[in-house]
């Protein structure tokens, strides 16, 4: 296994630790979606590499850990991926609040399509902190992006990808 698939590994899983963590209950509502975020930095940095079938495998394993439908989070991160590799040489030459905007709105579609599904098995959310993990994880994003990057440069051995 090379370095960067070994970093690109670590991180996720250090992704799924934070994800699952328990937190106070009143600091749970603010949970990012770190999974989310750290596919995005490895679709949009490895393209050839992280792709649709480890976003569905994420979203499956994210389902089981939180227990709810089986497939619920995996179109989501699957449509999130999916967005990420056709727009992925703009959102690497974008500024990193241009990729927080985008990020946005990518982490918005995926929680709106949990929120229908949700609402479809008759368990939606009463109130608006529903979204908060979205905004939370917009105002993230810029240090996620700059953490992983940085371990990315140090661990890695290819050179033919730049920033």
């Amino acid at each position: 296994m090379n370095k960067t698939l070994r970093i690109g590994l670590i991180t996720t899983i250090g992704a799924f630790m934070l994800a699952i963590m328990p937190m106070p209950d009143w600091a749970a509502v603010y949970r990012p979606d770190w999974v989310t975020l750290v596919l995005i930095f490895w679709a949009m940095t490895l393209p050839s590499r992280v792709g649709v079938t480890m976003a569905w495998f994420a979203g499956l394993l994210l389902d089981v850990s939180y227990g709810t439908l089986m497939g619920q989070h995996a179109v989501g991160l699957v449509l999130v991926v999916y967005v990420i590799h056709l727009q992925h040489q703009r959102l690497r030459m974008a500024s990193l609040l241009q990729q927080a905007i985008v990020i946005f709105f990518l982490l918005l579609m995926k929680q709106l399509l949990t929120l229908w599904v949700d609402g479809m098995l008759g368990r939606a959310p009463d109130n608006w902190l529903y979204f908060m993990p979205t905004i939370t994880s917009t105002f993230l994003w810029p240090w996620t992006y700059l953490i992983l990057r940085d371990l990315h440069r140090k661990f890695a051995t290819e050179k033919h990808y730049q920033y």
